[in-house]
């Protein structure tokens, strides 16, 4: 094997297990912040965009090949923020 494709093959393994990383941190972040609005006592009537982004992760159905993980981190930030306006009270009637 060549050098050339040795470091190839190094940074792309670096590169997938960073995104990687990266989406199991932002799942992490999910499932907390889905028990702190629990014990909050605020509604979490959000649960599908919840299990929505966890089956997404988990699934190997994806709009990228696995080892791109950057649909999936898009997926979990999208379910993340929907979560967290939850926390911020309900919304307006005019949204």
């Amino acid at each position: 094997m060549s050098t050339d494709m040795a470091i190839f093959l190094t940074v792309a393994a670096v590169l997938v297990a960073a995104t990687l990383a990266v989406a199991v941190m932002l799942l992490v972040r999910l499932v907390r912040t889905r028990r702190h609005l629990r014990r909050a006592g605020l509604p979490t009537d959000r649960r599908w965009v919840f299990w929505g982004a966890v089956a997404y992760l988990l699934l190997p159905a994806d709009l990228l090949p696995d080892p791109i993980y950057l649909d999936d981190i898009g997926v979990l930030l999208v379910a993340l923020r929907s979560m967290r306006s939850a926390a911020d009270g309900p919304a307006a009637p005019g949204r």
